[in-house]
């Protein structure tokens, strides 16, 4: 009796989810096998045909997932290195270390919108920092157009991403070296190893948890980047900006909410499949 009572108060929550989420999944589910525009009281059941659609024959659809993967390529990489590098140099406890600790991570405060408004500011190829910076030391053959580029336009994204939230996960890392018993220091360095072998064999081994919290949180940034995208590159985004959340948005707007639908269980698909695929590859380096 005491058991049941006590799952009463699971109600509200299950509740919750419920409603929010689980029936949203379901509806999201059937509207897919649907070409129904979002607005018109009647629809006709396409079957399978939308998700075929997606998966076999949709250009755009197939650009914005290379470009997704590619970006979530370059934020993870870059920004999980840069995000280890700063809490590496940062992890002292001294007022230096705290202050500047509070400069990186003072992006990640910001609102997306404001981070892209800098951003476009800088990749500007008319009087942006970048452009301004570069002819300023002479570098003019360095010059870019950046964001209007076509083959690096989602790559120079990235950098932006990278910038907003590296700070947040040095926060992580620094939370991590902290907890490293310091008597592994102390007997690495009585065998001899510099700095370099003590953050190899006591510092990387012993942040494994915080890297692998680090990487899933950063490949669920990377996949929901939308308002950054838009903000940098405008509505509807160009095909060399175009990722999968912002095609998936597109294709609602132009009332396609059926076809949107099953755009969005493919992309739900991939976040699962990127997941797995990490998990296992954490597993084949730290087991």
């Amino acid at each position: 009796m005491r058991s049941f009572r006590l799952l009463l108060f699971a109600i509200p929550a299950l509740a919750l989810y419920g409603g929010f989420f689980l029936l949203p999944a379901v509806q999201g589910l059937r509207y897919a096998t649907t070409d129904w525009d979002g607005y018109s009281p009647a629809f006709t059941d396409v079957g399978l045909s939308n998700l075929t659609d997606v998966v076999s024959n949709d250009d755009l659809f197939r650009n914005a997932l290379t470009n997704n993967l590619k970006f979530l390529l370059v934020v993870v990489l870059g920004q999980t290195a840069l995000a280890l590098l700063l809490a590496v140099l940062l992890a002292a406890r001294s007022r230096a270390s705290t202050a500047l600790r509070a400069l990186f991570f003072l992006p990640t405060v910001l609102s997306s919108v404001s981070v892209a408004f800098i951003w476009k500011f800088v990749y500007d190829p008319n009087f942006g920092l970048a452009n301004s910076l570069l002819g300023a030391v002479g570098l003019d053959r360095f010059q870019s157009a950046y964001l209007g580029e076509e083959g690096t336009a989602i790559l120079w994204v990235a950098v932006a991403q990278i910038w907003f939230h590296a700070g947040q996960m040095m926060v992580i890392y620094i939370a991590g070296i902290n907890q490293i018993p310091e008597e592994l220091y102390d007997a690495a360095k009585t065998d001899g190893a510099g700095r370099w072998q003590q953050f190899r064999h006591v510092t990387w081994p012993m942040v494994a948890p915080a890297t692998a919290l680090v990487i899933a949180y950063t490949v669920l940034q990377s996949f929901k980047a939308f308002d950054l995208i838009l903000g940098l590159a405008g509505n509807p985004p160009r095909s060399s900006l175009d990722v999968l959340s912002t095609r998936i948005y597109t294709t609602f707007t132009n009332s396609q909410l059926g076809y949107a639908a099953a755009e969005s269980v493919v992309f739900m698909i991939a976040i699962a499949a990127v997941t797995l695929l990490q998990n296992r590859a954490a597993r084949m380096v730290h087991g």
